[in-house]
């Protein structure tokens, strides 16, 4: 052939038709994994008693339904999906609904009520945080399957890896059972998750993931259970302070270790999306952003009110969610989570877009 243009041409046509396509530019595909700050609904499919499968959680979700999320709308995941040029939200792996074409550009492996312990998981019978990426491999032998091999490679090791877990690890385990206690001072426990941690990066570095965003501890003596909880042990209903120095203190510890796994593990970018000052700030100062109330959640008074305690029947759940700092005594309400998403993205997964 002799006509160079022609050529070019055919050569280009040849190069884009190798090369997978992406609907999110840099990123093809979001994929989750972690606890009930980002859990879309696999809890649903499994035998506990932590779901949140209905009414009035998912009121505000598209189609006002129910799907496993414990918020009145849409979670963290879902938000930054978004913010990527992606769907609007992240399906659930375990939910029957959802096949391998929704999970091309994304795909959530979340358990509500799990941590870094095994022995976070077992207190709830929930999914154990190594479970998950025994899923995300069974997903990856499936996504091979659906769109070959060489399309596969590109959106798992292109994807963004989100991250979040750790304050059931302390709320549900460590300070309520003593088997950790027993074993562990708590710097010592901190220690030992963030070891842990360092393993599911590395095992996940392993399977082909590249870019990893790892979500630190928000302040959790700030929780409306821990406020409650402090009223009625006569401390007026002001947060935790030994617990927000906890959660500090971890992420402080999070933070050195993506540094060093960055350093360690070559072609990887890890980054630490810290929701803590961003959700201290909102607590502290609720007006600024629109909300009225931060010391009680909308569903009922703030106490334990999680799950089944957070029921249809509940006659005091708040009328709109976005006054609401959080919707449930444990977890923010939608607005507050496209609030702390949209800082994320804008200062920590900017570097992705």
């Amino acid at each position: 052939m002799h006509n160079p243009i022609l050529m070019f041409l055919l050569l280009a046509q040849m190069f884009f038709m190798l090369v997978p396509s992406s609907a999110g530019g840099k990123v093809p595909a979001i994929i989750v994994f972690g606890d009930s700050s980002v859990d879309a609904g696999n809890n649903n499919q499994i035998s506990t008693i932590l779901k949140s499968n209905f009414e009035p959680y998912g009121r505000d979700f598209a189609g006002g339904r129910p799907t496993g999320r414990f918020c009145n709308g849409r979670i963290p995941p879902d938000f930054i999906s978004e913010a990527f040029g992606l769907k609007p939200f992240v399906p659930a792996y375990l939910d029957p609904a959802y096949s391998m074409a929704d999970f091309v550009d994304g795909v959530n492996f979340a358990s509500a009520g799990t941590g870094y312990d095994t022995a976070t998981s077992d207190v709830l019978s929930v999914i154990p945080f190594f479970k998950e990426l025994e899923y995300y491999k069974q997903y990856q032998s499936k996504l091979r399957a659906f769109v070959g091999d060489a399309k596969a490679t590109y959106i798992t090791s292109e994807a963004l890896y989100l991250i979040s877990l750790g304050t059931n690890d302390f709320l549900e385990n460590y300070y309520i059972l003593p088997t950790r206690r027993n074993q562990f001072s708590v710097d010592m426990y901190e220690d030992y998750l963030s070891g842990l941690a360092g393993k599911f990066v590395r095992d996940l570095y392993a399977l082909g993931a590249r870019k990893i965003s790892l979500g630190g501890l928000p302040p959790m003596g700030c929780l409306p259970l821990e406020r409650t909880t402090n009223f009625l042990q006569g401390n007026g209903g002001t947060c935790n302070e030994e617990y927000n120095r906890v959660a500090l203190n971890f992420n402080g510890k999070l933070g050195a270790l993506v540094n060093n796994l960055n350093q360690e593990l070559p072609g990887i970018r890890v980054v630490f999306s810290n929701p803590y000052f961003t959700l201290q700030k909102i607590v502290q100062n609720p007006s600024s952003y629109g909300f009225e109330v931060a010391g009680v959640a909308c569903c009922s008074s703030g106490l334990f009110e999680m799950g089944y305690l957070c029921n249809r029947l509940n006659p005091l759940t708040c009328g709109d969610a976005d006054k609401y700092v959080f919707w449930d005594s444990f977890h923010p309400s939608q607005k507050t989570n496209q609030i702390v998403s949209n800082y994320v993205v804008r200062n920590v997964l900017n570097q992705f877009l």
